[in-house]
């Protein structure tokens, strides 16, 4: 199609259908596909755009003469742009929309190297769901961060997200921010209140479209929330989502919505594509958990689950895999072994001593507790519980620990009291009251409240339950209140009780000071034992061991940094992270215990530990165990987590014979008992919060601390602790046998194959350094290389900056780059500086494509003439295209669910091939000998012919209907699957709240009227019913489905070389004929050595660019050979840059086949391989083809492997 001006005046009786016009639509060239006059100088004119898309115009004269004639659809391309710059526009294209050409694109444009379960997830659960609703439930440590972050980059390389907003928990939020940006180069904001204020009355939420925002922040302002529900999303994710769980409250299915829910149910509405992520979605409740579900779809989860009635199928929602089902590529487990171990160890004689003294005062007082809670001052008796309960837990601790906090009281106490006394003195000397009143302040006749309202509210829930959704501010606060509450909350509600319980303090401490002095500390002893055998061993690398110990307490904490730096030697051998950490300095801590040799032991506490994945060390003690069972699993997954190659070691510490420590360790034990059953093939025997669902193990420990020295208790509490390990993973396996559809299985095999399929259209480095590096100097950028593969950009042209900013103003180019890079192994090297990837969705990157399009974009339409210069090359011309194809629903808003770019070629007798890798990267320019039979040929008659049609059709037949009715198939089931559950669902509750309705009108005609009115449940039927209608009709249009015409994006006309020759001399065509006869016998060479290694080898079709050989191996991964024969004693080879640029692409997975064929037979041939052949190379897109010395390959190869 010529793509041609012309400078007559326009009217409405010269335009015709298949013009193609400019003026109609601003910035575009677009296609008359009809005209149609509705009155006196008055057209109604139909077209298309370039994408496919239709519209419509009301024209008149006035509007036609502003329009100018671009071409005809019915003439053939002019074959006239330069081939240089129609090569370089039709990389920029296939760049830009690389996700429709490299299915992986996101894989292989980010700093990840995804395993088997997460490439599934993505490619085969998330993205072919459209829209998506969906709950991603693996196990802790799969690595969920990674799989919401390649599907967002997919889903914004794609054009199909522009506004996406992450809410975590509060803790959480600076973690994503880091890896989605040093992993995904996503940059997403952190919502703040900055934001709010500057956003000066406008909606915040508007203003920025890539946000992470803390979950509370945003649940707890009616403001924010109302803001929230203004604006739309592409993209919504939850972290933690079980958070957003909520309850019903009554038999009549109302629901006690927490403020978390309705944030959900919001993001859900607003969402387009709305991603749910937790590691523990059912707590044990089917009702809450279908109520959790409605989250993703309310009508198939409508109503208040009844056993028999609802159905409890999940299919197509969720995804749940567990650690034992996590298989590497290698088809090896992804998690290691694991091993935990009780170390028991016996009190001193003084330990005991003061162990019982300490405990007989905690009982004591939480006695007296217990006694003020129930006569009404429940925060007062909650503030003493939790005193006592966290002494008792130090005193378990260290003697450190149990010291400190118990002078700390003692003191804190004794200030009290002297308070009180100089209270009391200064009101009997200004006080008009008499003398016996103050006597009753005295002697205790008039209670006291000793200063109990000032202090916070807190229970020993809140010690177990603090959690990731808060700040480093919030941690360091609580810990405060906690120190507060611990030092001041006292029972004694008189004078004379708090002197009494000062003066047992007193001797508590002289008895805590004594045995820190002794520094007889079994416990510490143990941990030393464990370290000296673990530490001074090394790993298999001569790498010494690293080693991880929690506590609960940070005077512990401190007690053992000083005590583990003595014992190694050095201080720098250990470091800390506790609550009061900053996150700044936690990362910091984080990287110098994972690369510093020197550094082998982080001490850190839980408040620490949220967010921390430490695989660098595979050992661990719990040198205190949290009274939160679930806990332990949470620390041993801070080791026991994708990354971690060794076998894991854990060590719990438990004091014998006291009596929290004897309920640890029955509870240990039963542990180990039900993991042996199955054999170390069920990591978290205790269930996802499953277990001690009737009475928590902290219940069972204040318990044990109480009355533990009563047999009929401790018998009691050990059977209160089997039944309840017992019924965590009973529920855990019921949950399973309930939901077998969630609990997905990987098959290995498949998930190969497509990574193998998609390996074959990577664009990651070669393509897209052999396009940026002439693309950004045509621009006037200035790039020099530095180290092997990396670049120093010292100008950036004002241009490109002004073209990125126009296309996303929140991802700025900066005007130099110290080092960047297209290969992710050279972003960070050891001792230089870390570079940038120029990778798709890369701003830079993609400012230098839009302004390359913009200056070369025309030559694509305009075409091109191309040489095949190839042995391998056809006898007569043919026409190579760029064919975009997309399909879409005829929902509202018109979801695209498939988009593909074809390479197709063209023969003279119609026969249509396509190329998996853009042919027009193995062609050459003609030269000026050959300008004349160019001209010729352009000039002929099957050139001059316009083929776009033949091509739509041949797209339409061969892609898009193919296509079509795969997808359509594929929704087709999903569809049936999802229709037959909503109507089971909606139908029975229509049926319920009719059968209510007509209870209910019954019972007030006789007078009687409940709480809820006929009417109401009258109203409740019709609007389910309403909702069943419109849901059906929304299933109908998701798979109703539509081809959008085929757009031709480029066209060339391809001659071959031999065809340019005016008079072929005969020894030409000898020499031709024993080049094929030797290059035939170097690939058959080749295909015998590849079957000899055990792989199947295929050789490709004559026209496949890039490669000739793919050869797989029994493991199912594919190895791409690329063949060169020649005559012994040969000094050169000819390799094309596509060729050097697919090697580049495919790394250690490439080989280079050189093939000495002997004169003397194919007996004497020689083959050698060579791998990493051409990373020294750096091709261009505007050179074809290097001269390549044969020997020095010769040299570098070996056999083949």
């Amino acid at each position: 199609m010529t793509e041609a001006t012309t400078d007559a005046t326009l009217t409405l009786a010269t335009l015709r259908a298949g013009q193609r016009l400019r003026g109609l639509v601003p910035g575009q060239t677009v296609t008359l596909i009809a005209i149609d006059p509705i009155d006196a100088g008055l057209f109604e004119v139909f077209y298309r755009d370039d994408s496919g898309r239709s519209g419509a115009r009301a024209i008149t004269d006035a509007d036609a003469a502003r329009f100018e004639v671009a071409g005809d659809l019915d003439s053939a391309p002019a074959y006239d742009a330069d081939p240089d710059e129609f090569r370089l526009a039709a990389e920029a294209l296939r760049i830009k929309y690389a996700a429709l050409y490299d299915p992986m694109v996101a894989v292989n444009s980010s700093d990840v190297d995804p395993l088997p379960h997460q490439i599934r997830a993505v490619y085969e659960e998330l993205l072919p769901r459209i829209p998506l609703r969906f709950l991603l439930a693996d196990d802790p440590g799969a690595g969920k961060t990674i799989m919401a972050g390649l599907y967002l980059k997919e889903l914004i390389l794609r054009s199909d997200c522009e506004r996406a907003i992450i809410v975590a928990p509060g803790g959480l939020v600076e973690q994503w921010r880091e890896e989605l940006s040093q992993k995904f180069d996503l940059r997403f904001e952190i919502f703040s209140r900055q934001m709010v204020d500057d956003a000066e009355g406008r909606n915040v939420f508007a203003d920025h479209p890539l946000l992470i925002a803390r979950m509370d922040q945003l649940s707890r302002s009616e403001d924010l929330t109302e803001q929230l529900g203004e604006v739309t999303w592409d993209v919504a994710v939850v972290d933690e989502a079980h958070r957003m769980s909520a309850h019903y409250s009554s038999w009549a299915g109302e629901v006690d919505e927490t403020k978390r829910f309705k944030l959900g149910r919001l993001l859900s509405e607003t969402a387009h594509n709305f991603l749910l992520m937790t590691a523990t979605p059912h707590a044990g409740k089917e009702e809450d958990f279908q109520l959790f579900m409605s989250l993703l779809d309310r009508d198939r989860f409508e109503g208040q689950y009844r056993q028999g009635v609802h159905r409890t199928d999940t299919h197509g929602l969720m995804r749940r895999m567990v650690k034992e089902d996590l298989l590497t590529f290698e088809g090896k487990p992804l998690f290691p072994e694991r091993k935990a171990y009780t170390v028991e160890y016996e009190l001193s004689p003084a330990e005991r001593d003061l162990y019982e003294q300490v405990t007989d005062y905690v009982r004591t007082e939480m006695g007296r507790a217990e006694r003020i809670a129930q006569a009404g001052d429940k925060k007062r008796g909650n503030n003493v519980g939790f005193a006592l309960t966290v002494l008792q837990r130090r005193l378990a601790s260290s003697p450190e620990a149990i010291l400190r906090s118990l002078e700390r009281r003692q003191q804190r106490l004794d200030t009290k009291l002297r308070d009180m006394q100089r209270i009391i003195t200064d009101d009997a000397r200004f006080s008009t009251s008499t003398s016996s009143h103050i006597d009753e302040w005295s002697t205790g006749k008039t209670p006291l409240d000793f200063g109990s309202d000032a202090l916070p509210a807190l229970s020993v829930d809140d010690f177990e339950d603090f959690d990731e959704e808060t700040t480093d501010e919030e941690r360091a606060q609580f810990e405060n209140q906690v120190d507060q509450v611990v030092d001041l909350a006292t029972a004694a509600q008189t004078i004379p009780e708090l002197r009494a319980e000062i003066a047992i303090l007193e001797d508590l401490v002289r008895t805590a000071r004594r045995v820190r002095l002794q520094d007889h500390d079994k416990k510490w002893v143990e941990l030393r034992t464990i370290l000296d055998e673990q530490l001074l061993a090394k790993d298999g690398s001569g790498t010494p061991r690293k080693i991880i110990i929690f506590t609960e307490h940070r005077d512990t904490l401190d007690y053992l940094q000083q005590k583990i730096a003595a014992q190694l030697g050095r201080a720098d051998s250990v470091i800390t992270i506790h609550g009061g950490t900053r996150r700044e300095d936690r990362k910091v801590a984080r990287e110098r215990f994972t690369h510093n040799p020197d550094t082998v032991v982080l001490l850190a506490t839980d408040a620490a530990g949220e967010g921390l994945n430490l695989q660098r060390a595979h050992l661990m003690v719990n040198y205190d165990l949290p009274w939160n069972p679930n806990r332990i699993e949470q620390r041993f997954g801070r080791i026991h987590r994708i990354g971690q190659r060794e076998v894991c070691h854990l060590w719990n510490m438990v004091a014998r014979d006291t009596r929290e420590g004897d309920v640890f360790t029955r509870l240990l034990a039963k542990i180990d008992q039900m993991s042996i059953a199955y054999n170390g093939n069920l990591f978290n025997v205790l269930g996802d919060a499953d277990a001690f669902q009737e009475r928590s193990l902290r219940d069972l420990l204040i318990e044990a601390i109480r009355y533990g020295d009563q047999p009929q208790t401790k018998a009691k509490l050990d059977r209160i602790i089997d039944a309840s390990v017992s019924h965590g993973l009973d529920e855990m396996l019921g949950e399973r046998a309930l939901h077998p559809e969630m609990f997905s299985a990987l098959n290995l095999n498949e998930v190969r194959a497509r990574m193998e399929k998609a390996r074959e259209r990577r664009l990651q480095p070669g393509y897209i350094a052999a396009f940026f590096i002439p693309a950004f100097e045509r621009l006037g950028g200035r790039i020099r290389k530095r180290e092997k593969g990396r670049y120093e950009i010292t100008r950036v042209p004002a241009r490109v900056i002004d073209t990125a900013r126009r296309l996303n103003r929140w991802a700025p180019v900066a005007e130099q780059y110290e080092r960047i890079t297209f290969e992710l192994s050279r972003m960070h090297p050891d001792g230089l500086a870390d570079a940038s990837l120029i990778a798709p969705g890369h701003p830079l990157l993609h400012a230098v494509i839009e302004a390359t399009i913009d200056d070369l974009g025309p030559t694509l339409k305009q075409g091109t003439v191309l040489v095949d210069r190839r042995t391998k090359q056809t006898d007569a011309p043919m026409l190579m295209f760029s064919v975009e194809q997309r399909i879409e629903n005829t929902a509202a808003d018109a979801d695209t669910v498939s988009h593909h770019f074809d390479y197709p070629l063209l023969e003279q007798d119609g026969t249509v091939t396509v190329s998996a890798a853009p042919p027009y990267l193995d062609y050459d320019r003609p030269d000026s000998t050959e300008t004349e039979a160019v001209a010729e040929i352009a000039g002929g008659d099957w050139a001059r012919q316009n083929h776009e049609k033949l091509v739509r059709a041949w797209a339409y037949r061969e892609g898009l209907q193919p296509r079509m009715d795969e997808i359509k198939t594929r929704l087709d089931i999903e569809s049936a699957r999802t229709r037959a559950q909503v109507k089971d669902r909606l139908l029975a509750e229509i049926n319920h709240w009719d059968r209510e309705h007509n209870r209910l009108e019954a019972l007030e005609r006789g007078g009687t009227v409940g709480r809820l009115r006929a009417e109401t449940a009258l109203v409740r039927a019709r609007q389910l019913d309403e909702r069943l209608n419109h849901r059906l009709e929304q299933l109908d249009e998701a798979t109703n489905l539509v081809a959008v015409p085929a757009v031709i994006r480029g066209a060339a006309l391809v001659i071959p070389s031999a065809l340019l020759v005016a008079d072929v001399e005969p020894e030409a065509q000898t020499f031709a004929r024993q080049t094929a006869e030797v290059e035939r016998r170097a690939v058959e060479a080749v295909l015998a050595a590849e079957r000899a290694l055990g792989r199947e080898p295929v050789e490709m079709p004559r026209n496949n660019p890039g490669y000739d050989i793919q050869s797989t191996d029994q493991s199912g991964f594919v190895h791409y050979i690329e063949v060169k024969g020649r005559i012994e004693g040969s000094d050169t080879f000819t390799i094309t840059t596509n060729e050097i640029t697919f090697a580049q692409t495919q790394g250690d997975r490439h080989r280079l086949a050189l093939v000495e064929v002997s004169t003397s037979g194919a007996a004497s041939d020689q083959l050698r391989y060579v791998s990493n052949a051409f990373t020294h190379l750096e091709p261009s897109a505007t050179t074809r083809s290097y001269n390549e010395v044969w020997r020095d390959y010769w040299e570098r190869g070996g056999p083949p492997r």
